[in-house]
């Protein structure tokens, strides 16, 4: 089922050569438990010969204008699109989320991809008239050889946000998958290579956080692109100062919703199980501290429980499902155990926050659980302060305004707000207040290719998506033209 290998190189899938010295990791269905593939971590030799590749690539992609290459990333959309059952297949194989989830996500990775083809032709410096008919202008220009690492949550929409921009400025790329999702990323390389990109200009290194330092410390790589945890996070930027080299970094979160007496109940309540529970709860800027005021708290709590208990849990490819597995035992034992010391530190379990196996005989060794609702949460609760990833949410009542925006920002993280409420003057206050990068109005967990995505504090650096991330990928370059004699008093 599993084509392999899943290393991809000069245009095409290749065995680390430097197999016999590295390891391998077990790739499972995260529906079933069944071991789909075995991933061959690659060592320093596959690296380098990556970074090689694509940094001969970079020498003939950088030259082409932008519209040339914004073309054969059009073409690139075009067959994601035509390909699009087939990838959120897999996606949903390798990832356990819901088949239709999968599908929305296949539609972010080629809009994504569309929205920076157009960019790519708009790539361009300024002009300076300076005194005496002198002048000088700026030059935007590609970085080189960019490394992308993913996360297991989204991988094939991560490794389209990460590679459209920095093909559109004209950089090449080296992706590393996380090694529990690997599939869809070769399948990516694939396309690119399809749609026309020169050999070696986005290849792909399978591996763990060995092969990750290799990445990032080679000395070929000029930028770096990281989605996953802080402390990874962490590592990584430490990494690149070594080499003074740029990152962006996408990272954790505990996100707020602030929910005001005044808003739309039924809007509130899907907006909450939007902010929690897609995707099993395992996305980085869900609002899984859902702040209602206390007027409302009680009416709140019955409904969204009502809704919580009625999503299906099952087979993640079949239509109706709502809820598939998590990603792996061990992040399934992970978030069981937050539930575990939530309730020993005082909070109610209102529904799930158990394991869940399904009916289906071939589903019994999955990861699945079901979504759970805690009440009676206060802030200094580990389920309130710590990023649980996991289809858990914490409900903190509050009376006022001021009272649950300080709360709201007493965090170490700064991803993403919501605040549901009728007025709009109060909520673009609320918003002007939250320290947070994206933040949403009566709503949750959209993600417009044309916004950017990232955030304040420790949830990040830089940007995903928008116009301001084609400054992530390219530097500027200043060039003076003297039009008349030098002047010189030495």
């Amino acid at each position: 089922m599993i084509k392999e290998p899943l290393n991809y190189r000069e245009g095409e899938r290749v065995h680390p050569s430097d197999a016999a010295t590295t390891k391998k990791v077990r790739v499972h269905e995260s529906a079933t438990g069944r071991v789909i593939c075995d991933l061959i971590c690659s060592g320093q030799h596959e690296v380098d010969l990556a970074a090689r590749s694509a940094q001969t690539a970079f020498q003939t992609w950088s030259q082409m204008s932008g519209l040339e290459r914004g073309r054969i990333l059009l073409e690139a959309a075009r067959i994601i699109r035509d390909q699009k059952e087939e990838i959120a297949v897999m996606e949903t194989i390798n990832n356990g989320k819901p088949v239709y989830e999968a599908r929305a996500d296949v539609d972010t990775a080629w809009q994504c991809i569309e929205y920076y083809a157009g960019l790519a032709g708009t790539l361009s410096g300024q002009h300076f008239q300076l005194p005496g008919g002198s002048f000088a202008y700026t030059r935007r220009e590609p970085l080189g050889v960019c490394v992308g690492i993913g996360a297991w949550n989204y991988p094939f929409q991560i490794a389209s946000w990460k590679a459209a921009p920095a093909l559109a400025c004209g950089n090449a790329m080296v992706f590393k998958p996380s090694p529990l999702t690997p599939v869809t990323a070769v399948m990516l390389a694939e396309i690119f290579t399809k749609a026309g990109i020169p050999k070696g200009l986005f290849n792909v290194v399978q591996g763990d956080a060995t092969t990750g330092e290799f990445l990032c410390n080679h000395p070929e790589v000029a930028k770096i692109s990281f989605t996953g945890s802080v402390p990874t996070g962490s590592k990584i930027m430490e990494m690149a100062s070594k080499g003074i080299k740029p990152v962006t970094l996408e990272l954790g979160g505990k996100s707020p919703v602030i929910i005001f007496s005044d808003c739309d109940l039924d809007n509130a309540v899907k907006g909450s199980l939007m902010a929690n529970f897609l995707s099993q709860g395992q996305v980085c800027n869900n609002g899984t501290r859902v702040f209602v005021q206390r007027e409302i708290h009680d009416r709140f709590l019955a409904e969204v429980v009502n809704r919580t208990k009625n999503i299906k849990i099952g087979d993640p490819l079949l239509e109706d499902t709502k809820m598939g597995a998590l990603i792996s035992q061990t992040h399934l034992d992970r978030v069981l155990g937050f539930v575990k010391q939530a309730k020993e530190q005082g909070a109610t379990v209102l529904c799930g926050g158990e394991k869940y196996v399904p009916e289906d005989l071939k589903l019994k060794n999955g990861y699945y659980m079901k979504p759970c609702i805690l009440a009676n949460c206060r802030d200094d609760m580990t389920c309130v302060k710590e990023e649980i990833f996991g289809p858990v949410m914490s409900v903190l009542v509050f009376d006022t305004e001021e009272e649950v925006l300080q709360r709201a920002n007493t965090t170490t993280f700064g991803l993403a707000a919501a605040v549901f409420t009728r007025d709009i003057s109060r909520a673009h206050r609320v918003v002007a207040s939250f320290q947070a990068g994206v933040c949403y109005i009566n709503n949750y967990n959209l993600t417009p290719m044309e916004v950017p995505f990232g955030g304040y504090k420790m949830s990040g650096i830089g940007r995903e998506n928008g116009q301001i991330t084609l400054e992530h990928y390219s530097q500027l370059k200043t060039v003076y033209v003297e039009m008349g004699n030098v002047e010189c008093t030495l």
